[in-house]
């Protein structure tokens, strides 16, 4: 069973109105969980090494309800044809919870991460039906340049959000009435960005007749459990997704740690971090475009594993540097093959996927990203905190410096999440996935 695409080619206009898409997701990206909120929540809401370890659990919650439910939503989009409504329930569901963390204040743990996770489920969720209408909207030889163009165009997105909530919170001192207005700026933004795409993209994918006696729950369940008798026909995307599901883990724990890192190796206030996220997000747009050349040009696997093998070295050089101004050095490295990753790794799913089943497709991808990030920032958040706890007691540190010591030691764990994933990205035959995936597409 498989949705028929209609036979439309797709329009400049759609290109576009699927790019803006990403121009609004980033800009919460970039506040609630690279500069603002992770910050926020860590230190005004919560304090200290359990201000990260409470971060990596909300983290993980949220990411374990979205792996969970991915797949089978996926298949269920695939078979109704109703990609577009599905993005439309779950953006609606992360912008109005990320406007709610303007109610989170010191000590209000327990909403700050409720909010948060709901506004994460939405987000992350959001995002698999928008990558997957991502081979309806793009020919098979242009998938490549049209996600990269749309990683780019997203981190401009980002970049603006955060130059525009940047000027009210140095001028007020970092005032977190400021703060958290601009958590509400941000919904408002990745709202009314995200309008040309309901309005521009086409849904291709003609929403199937239900069997007697079958809902479209069971059609999708049942969709799932052909995939799964079936997948030793599609080894490489196997592979790939095992892969990247290693190597997601580090990735992202960089995301969602990067402000906390800041702030507790570097001594970074609100102000200093949101500069240093716009450096990011610059390099992130240099990167996404250069990473979608290099896909179409010498394939997506090529330009998946340098982009990973670029990220380590960024890692590494944090543990041993105590220079803040090498840390903006690091951050515009690590941005720019960060996104790199994120880029093409959907490019890789695409080419992978058989027609009519890309949804199910990404929502296995889907799985991965979000099982990692159950696995990683929570696995980083606690590891952290016993780090913190033997510097104290076992090397009588004081609590700061061993918040900082436990906060660097953690890095390894991010090195040997990309390390080992890279290692099995090697092993994966892009000819051989497009092939199994319906030819090279």
């Amino acid at each position: 069973m498989s949705s028929t695409l209609a036979a439309q080619r797709p329009t400049r206009r759609e290109h576009w109105g699927w790019y803006l898409y990403d121009f609004g997701n980033s800009a919460y990206a970039a506040v609630v969980l690279l500069a603002v909120y992770s910050a926020y929540f860590k230190g005004a809401v919560v304090g200290g090494a359990e201000g990260s370890r409470l971060w990596g659990i909300a983290v993980g919650v949220a990411m374990f309800v979205v792996a969970l439910t991915s797949p089978i939503l996926g298949a269920l989009a695939d078979f109704s044809g109703a990609k577009k409504r599905f993005l439309l329930f779950f953006t609606v569901l992360g912008v109005t919870f990320c406007a709610m963390l303007f109610f989170v204040q010191e000590g209000a743990w327990f909403i700050g991460m409720l909010f948060f996770i709901l506004a994460e489920i939405g987000y992350r969720s959001a995002q698999v039906f928008y990558n997957a209408l991502l081979p309806e909207i793009a020919e098979p030889d242009d998938m490549g340049r049209v996600s990269g163009n749309g990683w780019a165009i997203g981190s401009i997105g980002g970049i603006i959000c955060l130059l525009i909530v940047l000027v009210p919170i140095v001028l007020t001192g970092s005032d977190p009435l400021v703060v958290r207005l601009s958590l509400v700026f941000t919904a408002v933004f990745f709202a009314v960005s995200t309008v040309p795409t309901f309005l521009w993209v086409r849904e291709r994918a003609q929403p199937q007749p239900l069997p007697d006696g079958e809902s479209y729950l069971s059609v999708a369940i049942e969709r799932l459990g052909e995939t799964f008798k079936a997948i030793r026909s599609y080894k490489e995307f196997v592979t790939f997704i095992i892969g990247f599901l290693i190597c997601k883990n580090g990735i992202l724990i960089v995301l969602n740690f990067a402000a906390i890192l800041g702030a507790v190796l570097f001594g970074m206030e609100q102000q200093e971090l949101i500069i240093f996220m716009i450096l990011v997000q610059v390099t992130s747009v240099i990167g996404a475009y250069l990473f979608g050349l290099m896909a179409n040009r010498f394939g997506g696997m090529s330009a998946l594993n340098t982009s990973v093998a670029l990220m380590i070295l960024p890692v590494i050089w944090l543990y041993f540097t105590d220079s803040r101004l090498q840390f903006y050095v690091i951050g515009a490295l690590a941005g720019f093959a960060l996104t790199g990753v994120q880029s093409v790794s959907r490019t890789v799913a695409g080419m992978f996927s058989p027609p009519g089943k890309s949804g199910e497709f990404y929502g296995f991808f889907a799985l991965t990203g979000r099982s990692s990030s159950f696995v990683g920032p929570t696995v980083f958040g606690l590891l952290v905190a016993s780090l913190t706890n033997w510097y104290e007691t076992a090397h009588r540190m004081m609590p700061l410096a061993a918040e900082e010591a436990g906060h660097r030691l953690a890095l390894f764990a991010i090195v040997a999440f990309l390390v080992v994933g890279l290692a099995v990205l090697l092993l994966v035959d892009e000819k051989k996935g497009r092939q199994a995936g319906g030819g090279l597409r």
